[in-house]
């Protein structure tokens, strides 16, 4: 079982529909920019998988990335499907919470 503060209850838009919410069980709310979680996407693409190095570089993303989906994977992940085509990140809800609690502190 998940602790508390990687235990999702929401998952969705925020209201002005800019970015990602996410509630936790433990009562915190998360918002993410969308092109700031593609940019850390955690997938073998993006990051090269015996370095730990992100691939990735920030001028091949787009500012008006944003996901056309995400789909849950099992109880502890999120996958987003991005307007740029990519889809293979999966965000572990763990992921998520420390990128947050990292960011807001």
């Amino acid at each position: 079982m998940l602790q508390p503060h990687f235990d999702p209850v929401e998952i969705g838009p925020s209201e002005d529909g800019s970015q990602l919410r996410i509630l936790w069980k433990d009562g915190v709310a998360s918002l993410f920019v969308p092109r700031y979680l593609r940019l850390l996407c955690p997938c073998a693409g993006c990051v090269d998988e015996m370095t730990g190095i992100r691939t990735l570089l920030a001028d091949n993303v787009d500012e008006s990335v944003y996901p056309t989906a995400i789909h849950y994977v099992g109880r502890y992940a999120i996958q987003p499907v991005w307007s740029d085509g990519h889809s293979t990140g999966i965000f572990t809800f763990e992921y998520l919470r420390e990128l947050w609690d990292t960011e807001s502190t």
